[in-house]
């Protein structure tokens, strides 16, 4: 391969990672830190009901760092940005559940939106010496292209954007702001669609660890109409591995799409869920 066309490797020194107590963060903290051993990590958290401290627990004092904010708070951010010298940015923070979204759609607008620009604009003021050296890293859904039915192909990189949803629509929206970023300011951006993440520390809204807990506890087990829905699923340490490579050579201002080629309906997910907590159950080892 020429010199002209080796990709342009990015290599942080400070990182802060918004949403960093949440799930997907709280894992990606823990990755990051554990990958490179001269990285410093700043976790910037609102540390709403979806937060949760205790997964950051064991984190070296010396290479990362709590900062409590709310990513509306354009002020907090950029100075945040400014005196850690931050030069890589993963853009996680986001409210992120359906059932919620319907409920109070203008909080998955001001907080998907809202905070994704004021993330923006702080980065922008922050990084006004230029962008080279410097990186942000949108984390966004694959449920911005709408929903699968069986035997439906995945999802790509070119599949047309069509969120059925207050929270696809507000991470839509905010995929299509980052990009302009890009083209307006010339900002160093990547984005990355990912499909639906499993693993430790996950909220218990969620549906697996959701139907674990009522399984356990003999409640109902709520299922969408026929259970007839697709999602693909991906492990979230997987899920870190790939932003970590994305964020590292990623192509500016493309997207890329991480799924775990693991596609479910979810009425079958659902019955294998069962027989296993049953099988643990009645083994005692649950």
């Amino acid at each position: 391969m020429s010199s002209e066309t080796k990709p342009v490797v990015h290599e942080p020194k400070v990182m802060l990672i918004t949403g960093g107590c949440g799930f997907i963060g709280s894992n990606l903290c823990h990755y990051m830190i554990k990958q490179y051993p001269t990285l410093r990590v700043i976790c910037y958290d609102l540390m709403t009901y979806a937060a949760n401290p205790a997964s950051l627990a064991g984190l070296p004092e010396d290479r990362f760092r709590l900062v409590v904010g709310d990513v509306r708070d354009e002020k907090l951010l950029r100075r945040t940005l400014i005196e850690e010298k931050v030069d890589t940015i993963i853009h996680l923070a986001a409210e992120s559940h359906v059932d919620r979204s319907i409920d109070d759609p203008g909080l998955f607008l001001t907080t998907n939106v809202n905070g994704t620009f004021c993330v923006l604009q702080a980065a922008r003021a922050a990084w006004s010496d230029g962008f080279e050296g410097k990186r942000l890293h949108y984390v966004s859904t694959d449920e911005v292209f709408g929903a699968l039915k069986p035997n439906d192909p995945l999802s790509n990189e070119m599949s047309r954007y069509d969120p059925r949803n207050p929270y696809s629509a507000s991470k839509a929206a905010a995929d299509h702001l980052v990009r302009a970023y890009h083209h307006t300011f010339g900002m160093n951006v990547v984005l990355s669609n990912c499909s639906n993440n499993y693993g430790p520390y996950q909220f218990p809204e969620k549906l697996i660890p959701l139907f674990i807990n009522n399984i356990r506890h003999r409640k109902p087990l709520p299922v969408y109409g026929k259970g007839e829905n697709v999602r693909d699923w991906l492990y979230v340490e997987d899920h870190a591995r790939a932003i970590d490579l994305i964020f590292h050579e990623g192509k500016v201002a493309e997207t890329y799409n991480i799924g775990g080629f693991n596609d479910w309906k979810s009425i079958d997910l659902i019955k294998v869920l069962i027989n296993i907590v049953q099988h643990l159950l009645h083994f005692g080892l649950l």
